[in-house]
Formats: C-alpha cells, sequence, structure tokens
C-alpha cells in the first residue's frame, strides 16, 4: 500500500524479503496503486504448516487456486477516470475464474481422490457464490485459521475473502460446472469453469445448479456456522483454543461508520465522516524518518461524528499491546468488506441494526473464527476483537476497491516507545524512497 511503501517505478523491480512467521493460509496478493488492481497482476498465496506440526486432514491428492470476481470491459485506465470525475463505478460486465469466462479453465482431478482448494475473491466490487455441480465441500481453513469441517453445498465468499475447501472426487466420471455468481446485485452474474474427471468421457451438461442471491440472512447464517477448530494447531503446535480470546478485557472500543459523501460536487467515502487522501510521502517512511507536516496521529476519530464528510490524510493512533473492540456499522444497502492489514483478529459478533453494548451478549467468545477480511451486511454491524500486537501503520480499507480509491480507508498506527527491534524489524536496506523521504538513508547493514 502506499501508506507504506514507495511505488516501484516504470521498468525497475523491488524484491520483498519476508518471513512468514506464524502465519499458514491462504491469501493472495495484488497491485494496490492507483485503479491497478483493475488489471490484473494478483496471484495466490500459500503458505504449508511447518513439518512436524500437526494438520487437521490428511495430505489431499492435489491443490487447486480459484481466483473469481467480477470484471469490466473498461481498463484500470478509463475506470479510474470515472472515478477521479466525481462518479461512482457502472454494475461489472461480468464474472471470472482464474481470469476466463465461460468454461475457460478448467480443474482436472482423479476420481477417488480428494482434492484441496484455495478460493479467493479478487474482485472490485461484488460479493460471490462459489458451488461445484453435484460435489459437496468440506471447509478446513479460512486465512489462516483451521476451521470446525462442516460441510456445504454453496459458499458466499465476499471481496478480498479467501477459503480452504476439500472436494472428493466421488461421483461418476464425467465433468462438472463449477459455478461462480454475484451475490446482492440486480442483475445477477453467472460464470463457470469446468471440474474434469481425468477418466470422463462426457462433457458438463444439465442446468447450472443455482445459488443464493439476494438473501442477507442466508448469508449471514452462514457466515455464523463458520467457527474455530478449537483442537487443530495453527502455525504453531499448540491448539489453535488455548488461546481464550473471549477472557481478555478490551482496552478501548474503535466505532467505524462507512458513509458516502459528496464532497465539493464529487463522489467520495468515508470513515466517521474522513475521506482518506494521500500524503505526497508515504506515511511509515514520514514515521520513520520523522519528517513533520505529512499526517497528523489521532486525525480521525474513533467514534462517528456524523458531521458533513471531509478530505483527511487519516491516521489513528493506538497502544502497542493493547487489545482493542471494533466495531463497523453499516447504515448503507450494500454490503461491506473490511481488510486490516498486518493483523488477523476474531469476529466475535454480527447482526442486524444498531450495535450497542448490549450486543456484547451475542458475542461469540469462545470459538469465532480468526482472520483478515469480514463482511457488514446491509444495515448491519460487525465486531471484532483484536490483539495490537505488530507495530507499525496498517491499512484498514474497505475491499470494494472504488471505496477505498475514493476515501473508505485509513492507518491506524500502533506505536511502542521502545523502538527495539523485538517488536519491530528495522527498515530493509532495500527500501524504496520517495518523496519527502528521498535523501534519507535506510541502513548500512
Amino acid at each position: 500500500m502506499y501508506g507504506t511503501n514507495c511505488p516501484i517505478p516504470p521498468g525497475k523491480n523491488f524484491t520483498y524479503m519476508l518471513q512468514a512467521k506464524d502465519q499458514i493460509g491462504s491469501f493472495f496478493y495484488f497491485p494496490s496503486l492507483a485503479f491497478h488492481k483493475a488489471a490484473g497482476g494478483f496471484g495466490g498465496i500459500k503458505i504449508f504448516s511447518r513439518p512436524r506440526i500437526p494438520v487437521p486432514f490428511p495430505p489431499p491428492a492435489g491443490e487447486h487456486t480459484v481466483l473469481a470476481g467480477d470484471w469490466y470491459k473498461r481498463n484500470h485506465y478509463q475506470l479510474k477516470a470515472i472515478l477521479d470525475g466525481g462518479h461512482s463505478l457502472p454494475s461489472p460486465d461480468g464474472l471470472l475464474i482464474n481470469g476466463q469466462g465461460w468454461n475457460g479453465y478448467t480443474f482436472t482431478i482423479d476420481q477417488g481422490k480428494t482434492y484441496r482448494f484455495r478460493i479467493s475473491n479478487v474482485g472490485l466490487m461484488t460479493s460471490i457464490n462459489f458451488r461445484i455441480q453435484g460435489h459437496k465441500m468440506k471447509l478446513v481453513e479460512v486465512e489462516g485459521s483451521h476451521t470446525l469441517q462442516n460441510i456445504y453445498t454453496a459458499l458466499d465468499i465476499h471481496l478480498g475473502q479467501s477459503y480452504s475447501v476439500l472436494v472428493t472426487a466421488d461421483q461418476p466420471p464425467q465433468d462438472y460446472y463449477v459455478v461462480v455468481s454475484s451475490r446482492f446485485t440486480s442483475p445477477v452474474l453467472t460464470t463457470t469453469a469446468v471440474l474434469h474427471y481425468s477418466n470422463s468421457r462426457s462433457r458438463v451438461s444439465g442446468p447450472i445448479p443455482g445459488g443464493p442471491t439476494t438473501q442477507v440472512d442466508w448469508s449471514l447464517n452462514q457466515a455464523r456456522s463458520i467457527r474455530w477448530n478449537l483442537t487443530a494447531s495453527g502455525p504453531r503446535p499448540n491448539p489453535q483454543g488455548s488461546y481464550h480470546y473471549g477472557m481478555i478485557k478490551t482496552a478501548r472500543t474503535i466505532t467505524l461508520v462507512n458513509s458516502a459523501p459528496f464532497i465539493n460536487g464529487k463522489q467520495r467515502y468515508a470513515v466517521n465522516s474522513v475521506s482518506f487522501v494521500p500524503a505526497d510521502t508515504p506515511l511509515k517512511l514520514a514515521d520513520y524518518f520523522i519528517i513533520p507536516g505529512v499526517f497528523s496521529v489521532n486525525s480521525i476519530p474513533s467514534s462517528p461524528t456524523w458531521g458533513p464528510g471531509y478530505l483527511q490524510t487519516s491516521v489513528m493512533g493506538a497502544d502497542f499491546r493493547s487489545f482493542v473492540e471494533i466495531v463497523f456499522q453499516n447504515w448503507e444497502d450494500t454490503v461491506q468488506s473490511w481488510h486490516i492489514d498486518g493483523y488477523s483478529f476474531f469476529v466475535v459478533g454480527m447482526d442486524g441494526g444498531q450495535w450497542s453494548p448490549a450486543s456484547r451478549a451475542r458475542y461469540n467468545l469462545r470459538d469465532t473464527v480468526a482472520r483478515c477480511t469480514t463482511q457488514v451486511y446491509p444495515k448491519s454491524w460487525t465486531a471484532i476483537y483484536m490483539a495490537l500486537d505488530n507495530v507499525g501503520m496498517w491499512n484498514i480499507r474497505s475491499e470494494n476497491w472504488a471505496r477505498q480509491y475514493l476515501g473508505q480507508q485509513f492507518y491506524l498506527r500502533v506505536y511502542s516507545s521502545a523502538h527495539s527491534w523485538r517488536d519491530e524489524y528495522p527498515i530493509p536496506k532495500n527500501a524504496l524512497l520517495c518523496g519527502r523521504a528521498s535523501g534519507h538513508h535506510t541502513r548500512p547493514l
């Protein structure tokens, strides 16, 4: 994200070295600058458990990555121009599975064997539903959390989310539809890929299996059914359930309300009335080099003010190692999808209407799933618990990319006065420097 890193100049490259520490699961990468995500450039990320750490299911015969999402005939320059002109984006033109349209992509499997499908919604605007004709899906992992292994015939996947399911080739040997359809849209968009049995002599046939369309309750009930596998190991050998998140007292409550104000005659999107505008220097670099005038801590309130929308490079301050409650309140008519960089959080509750302290009585404080992207249904709320154990400048954003681009995001500055390498690794030697950070030096070693 531009708030933490300088863009890679045209014709250049950059090597980013990272350690997948205390992290497993299914994710994806994509270009975050401007509206480049609309051009593609995304791919799956698979982080496996270390050897000798038990995984709560037998090794599958193989794996397939599914990158599904909406698609526009217009290119990313044209879409960006629409947004820069102060307008909302039109509805998408269709859906793609691994970059292909109707029956354009084939997943090959052997009869009698079980395969892991890692499915991500890489789209710009649209929640999707995923299903496979004649086959059941056993959910085993969500964004790094091993789940209770519930069986589903259709699975809602909101913007930015990733799921792992096990699919057994237990049907007669032929080809079957893999179906992705849009959720909460009119009209409903649909596309298909092909599940091909290696010994099949029959092509896909019959009607495409239907799925949910605009039903919110169906999606909400499914979301509540996705639970943590308390006895399974995560990235470490100890069981996931050994972390009793529901017994930790929260230090503060942050309430975030999304809105769609017009500012200076143009469509913008905002959080607590603040519509984010990028600074001339990445915020993390400005913080590291102590460059004044780039941003101000607490330039966004931690609860809604209900005032008119305004533009600001919004940064919220937070204390390292505190444990916080964040409430996402959505008064709009569309599903929201929120992502937090650098963290997994516990989705303790979601429901319709206005959140209040009394809503805590309905929280799941035992086995809710930990993830990094969560949905908020129309005129509803979602509450999360999060341990601020990662020092840095972290983007909290809408995964609806038009809303993100037009301001529905901000940065959470998790600060430690210790400035210790134990809490945060030093700046990379090859970090790109730009804006007011140009001319500074990273580190010699």
